[in-house]
């Protein structure tokens, strides 16, 4: 069934070479078409604010990322280089040139590296709750761990869930966003070993990009951190946005890990001066 703030968009999978993935189109065609890859553990859902803002000026495009969602299943190691290519075959399979792309943990590293491999097919990006950083030995641990309990399971375990909300949503969130803690449920449809494979390769396995970030020269960056963010503390992003030389850095206060979804209105406010801050070539 589909949810009525996208009744007026199409959804299809597109094959890839990481398998068949999960997009949801819709909007204008006014301004240049926005791209948005979620977290890990979210789907193109967790965008639901964003769609509602910008599906009246923009073409939007919501990604289930691979083995999320209602894309085909993972079942080994990915890396960033391969959904950078994935994304350009999403984009040839919508006949999208260019886009701005938008995106949220596992998108916003993504958001990062793309206009590195990828110059001709990204107009702008930006990238919210990221990293460049290799990951923490606390981060190896904890990922490890939860991912060898969810490679046991058939269906999501309720522990997921728990996961989720401690990495997710920060004090403000928990005390003053209900909503917001609901709808980190989504988390309970995805397929366990998907997100198990998903977390090894994303969060385990991730390399230092500082420096392929560094030869980015042309093309605009938005980096965001939330100042509640416990998975991607505000320094750690600092240091991403710092290695590129277009990018531009902003902190949101009281927000945790998923700023998209968790505090919306001041996400689309900052997406919304630096879209109007871009060229005019790009913005047409």
């Amino acid at each position: 069934m589909t949810d009525t703030w996208l009744q007026d968009a199409s959804e299809r999978l597109i094959p890839t070479s990481l398998g068949l993935i999960n997009v949801r189109d819709g909007g204008t065609r006014q301004g240049p078409p926005l791209i948005f890859w979620p977290s890990l553990m979210m789907d193109g859902t967790m965008w639901r604010h964003q769609y509602e803002h910008f599906a009246a000026t923009h073409r939007v495009v919501l990604v289930d990322s691979p083995g999320h969602g209602k894309s085909d299943a993972l079942r080994r190691i990915i890396d960033l280089k391969e959904c950078a290519d994935a994304l350009t075959q999403i984009q040839d399979a919508l006949d999208i040139d260019k886009a701005v792309l938008i995106g949220n943990s596992w998108g916003g590293m993504l958001a990062g590296v793309y206009p590195a491999y990828h110059p001709d097919r990204v107009l702008a990006a930006v990238g919210i709750n990221c990293t460049a950083s290799l990951p923490t030995t606390f981060e190896s641990i904890w990922a490890t761990a939860l991912a060898g309990y969810l490679s046991l399971n058939s269906t999501m375990p309720a522990l997921a869930l728990k996961a989720a909300r401690g990495a997710f949503a920060g004090p403000t969130a928990q005390a003053e966003r209900p909503e917001f803690v609901d709808y980190l449920s989504v988390v309970l449809r995805n397929d366990p070993k998907s997100v198990a494979w998903a977390l090894r390769s994303i969060l385990i396995g991730r390399r230092d990009e500082h420096r392929l970030l560094s030869t980015i020269t042309d093309i605009p960056v938005l980096v965001i951190a939330g100042e509640e963010d416990s998975q991607f503390p505000v320094h750690v992003v600092r240091r991403m946005a710092d290695a590129i030389p277009t990018a531009t850095f902003t902190v949101l206060l009281h927000t945790g890990h998923l700023a998209a979804r968790e505090n919306p209105e001041a996400v689309n406010t900052e997406i919304d001066a630096f879209l109007a801050g871009l060229p005019a070539l790009v913005r047409a």
